[in-house]
């Protein structure tokens, strides 16, 4: 019969061998978080339609500098377009017919942009998804666009947010001061 006792130097060369592995491995840290992180507002409006809208959302405060920056008619200027956010341009997708502030867009995806004016803003909805910024924004891909109120907010969002409300009847941008509400509803049937 065999003797199977370990012996103290054994022991502790099977504990050396079996950390080995453990000591091998290194420790990954985190990516740092992006200036401008992606972000998603998502609401089911009926039984069949669920839309989402996925955007990057920049900050009042300069990534740069840290400073303040003044954001719409300087760092967003008025009468231009704008992709919505930072980054690659806003992007909304809908499984269902929606209506837009009274105006029907087909299930799909695309791409959102606005004009943004002091008292208003022109909201588009374009057909050319996956692009960066707006810098090759097409008006001739556009599929709707429609009109919206600017409201203006004692509160200062820091974050650039796109939110529907809680009941689902509005998708809404705010940022600095500024808030804009845009009626969304599933598309009336017929």
């Amino acid at each position: 019969m065999m003797n199977h006792r370990l012996t103290l130097p054994t022991l502790a060369a099977l504990v050396v061998l079996a950390a080995t592995p453990a000591l091998a491995q290194k420790s990954i840290p985190p990516a740092k978080a992006p200036v401008s992180p992606m972000q998603m507002a998502a609401k089911k409006l009926d039984d069949t339609t669920y839309v989402k809208v996925t955007y990057h959302s920049p900050r009042i405060q300069d990534p740069k500098t840290g400073q303040k920056r003044v954001i719409f008619g300087k760092l967003v200027p008025y009468g231009e377009v704008w992709r919505l956010g930072a980054n690659s341009a806003t992007e909304l997708t809908t499984t269902g017919d929606i209506e837009l502030a009274g105006k029907k867009l087909p299930a799909g995806t695309y791409a959102l942009f606005t004009i943004p004016q002091a008292d208003k803003w022109t909201l588009i909805v374009n057909k050319d998804v996956g692009q960066w910024g707006a810098y090759k924004y097409n008006k001739d891909n556009d599929v709707l666009r429609v009109d919206v109120p600017v409201t203006k907010s004692a509160d200062t969002y820091e974050a650039f947010t796109i939110a529907f409300d809680e009941k689902g009847t509005a998708l809404n941008f705010s940022w600095e001061n500024t808030l804009v509400s845009v009626p969304v509803s599933p598309a009336k049937k017929g």
